[in-house]
């Protein structure tokens, strides 16, 4: 079924052109709570070659900001997490063109709930990141997981938290399984962590992003 595209709603953002022209553009996507200040701090880490586009999620839990909605600790909303991706997919599109970045050359770097939007693009509309960084991931869709290939093998730095209590470790096994099944070039790095994330995070993401995309360092 096609999405109502007259149901979508743009974005809240912050985009900052690198000093330079740039090939590749950093995408933020913040956790519950979050917004699209709150993981920029971040962004130098990853060198000045880079543009950098910080999103909000559009649902609210509380207050708080997501990406899309949950039924509950770990249960999500997954017709909600589908149109919330097809609604992404489209404003990614259209910001492309209003900003002036290569859509095709978006890393995503998602925490959480931004983890999980990203890997639901990789999921829905694989092909259209260039590359994906995924702290605490889990997979977004489950009851009806669509078939996909991803049609070049894009890499993901893929990093749950040994001690994170919000995701079964046999889950998060087949979640990292399905992806590579599906042609993504899966790094993955189990963290001495709970939910939270800590130093080793940021330093193995900038270190996979330096290597996978050197030219933007």
């Amino acid at each position: 079924m096609s999405p109502n595209t007259a149901a979508f709603q743009p974005l809240t953002y912050i985009y900052q052109p690198a000093p330079a022209p740039a090939r590749a553009t950093l995408l933020l996507l913040h956790g519950t709570g979050g917004d699209e200040r709150d993981l920029l701090s971040l962004a130098p880490r990853f060198g000045p070659g880079l543009n950098v586009l910080s999103l909000r999620g559009n649902v609210q839990e509380g207050g708080m900001p997501r990406f899309f909605r949950r039924l509950g600790m770990g249960v999500f909303d997954e017709p909600d997490v589908v149109f919330r991706t097809h609604e992404l997919a489209d404003f990614l599109a259209k910001l492309a063109e209003k900003e002036g970045f290569d859509p095709s050359q978006l890393i995503a770097v998602g925490y959480s709930n931004g983890a999980n939007i990203a890997g639901s693009l990789l999921m829905l509309y694989p092909g259209l990141l260039a590359g994906a960084v995924l702290w605490r991931p889990m997979q977004p869709l489950v009851q009806q997981v669509p078939a996909f290939t991803v049609p070049r093998p894009v890499p993901v730095f893929f990093a749950p938290g040994q001690q994170d209590p919000t995701v079964r470790p046999a889950a998060t096994d087949a979640y990292a399984a399905l992806l590579t099944q599906a042609g993504y070039a899966l790094t993955r790095r189990d963290m001495p962590a709970g939910h939270n994330l800590i130093q080793p995070d940021l330093d193995g993401a900038v270190a996979w992003v330096a290597a996978h995309f050197p030219a933007v360092a």
